[in-house]
């Protein structure tokens, strides 16, 4: 039988769907275990979210993880995700992206190692220690995992220094939970096709100031919402939802719920609302990215349906 420690795995469930001739009929379901109650079980699957009663439920266990993303796939994701959050100042080495804005976050201050270089890996992190040193920057490297492996060792031999672990996490867009029915009174989600006054502060106050770098990657994206919930004429929660990947992917991003408001579901209304304006704009998965030390926010997002994808590493050149 499943237990708590399950939730977040990968299980598979039979579950008995009829009686025909006076043998009961089975299904069987794959996905991970996002809700497990005294009544019933939730499950993400590829189709989406299923819940089943406990009643129904002949078998249930734990099966091994998903196989590793191909390497292609990794890099598709990481080209959205660049395309969700663009630099002012880009440039290339052969395949990889160099970015930079105003050092105003890491993702748009790195390069991203994916593909040819069109050199051998030490003269090419060399070009990318001159690129941003020309800059007056301390150089930068994202390394998606397992697929920069070979460019982080190369990285660990020179002594760079590696950031938290950050989850690249999807989750077909079919398979999050239905919006939660609306209370007499419950604030509205706005959506935005520019953040308000009140949406930059905010945004300002997590991420350590904005300059105007951060407006262009804010802002710079052909299809970009803007999310806002206010109470009592005050802005508590905000969100940003891209659409990139040649239409694919909704990114989510600078999901933030303020604490006075939080534990009331604004940060699940904002993910909905910007999933259904995702939808309508021809997505059919979203993807975030989240530290993996965030507990509360990857717990969140375990409940939503979110797995994780695959990595990545921050990596910092030394003085």
């Amino acid at each position: 039988m499943l237990r708590q420690q399950d939730v977040g795995h990968r299980i598979v469930v039979r579950r008995v769907v009829g009686v025909r001739e006076g043998r009961p009929l089975f299904s069987d379901a794959l996905g991970e275990l996002v809700e497990l109650s005294d009544t019933h079980l939730t499950i993400a699957t590829a189709q989406g979210r299923l819940r089943v009663p406990v009643t129904e439920v002949h078998r249930a266990k734990r099966v091994p993880p998903a196989r590793r993303p191909t390497a292609g796939a990794v890099v598709e994701l990481e080209l959205a995700a660049d395309e969700a959050w663009p630099a002012a100042v880009r440039g290339r080495l052969g395949d990889w992206l160099l970015r930079s804005a105003d050092g105003w976050t890491g993702r748009a201050n790195s390069a991203l190692p994916v593909g040819d270089p069109d050199r051998p890996l030490s003269a090419a992190l060399d070009a990318v220690e001159r690129w941003y040193a020309d800059l007056g920057q301390r150089a930068l490297v994202n390394t998606p995992l397992p697929l920069a492996a070979p460019v982080g060792a190369e990285l660990d031999t020179r002594g760079w220094a590696s950031g938290p672990p950050v989850l690249v996490q999807t989750v077909p867009l079919a398979a999050l939970p239905p919006a939660a029915p609306e209370v007499a009174g419950s604030p509205p989600v706005e959506l935005a096709g520019a953040p308000s006054d009140d949406w930059l502060t905010v945004a300002a106050g997590r991420k350590g100031g904005l300059p105007d770098a951060a407006r262009h990657v804010l802002t710079a994206v052909d299809q970009v919402r803007f999310a806002h919930v206010y109470v009592d004429g005050e802005l508590r929660a905000i969100g940003r939802g891209t659409v990139t990947g040649q239409g694919r992917w909704l990114g989510l991003s600078l999901i933030e719920v303020l604490p006075e408001a939080r534990r009331q579901g604004l940060a699940g209304r904002l993910i909905r609302a910007l999933a259904d304006w995702g939808l309508a704009a021809g997505a059919t998965h979203a993807f975030l990215q989240v530290e993996q030390r965030n507990t509360p926010a990857v717990a969140l997002y375990r409940t939503l349906g979110f797995t994780t994808h695959h990595t990545y590493l921050t990596r910092t050149a030394p003085h």
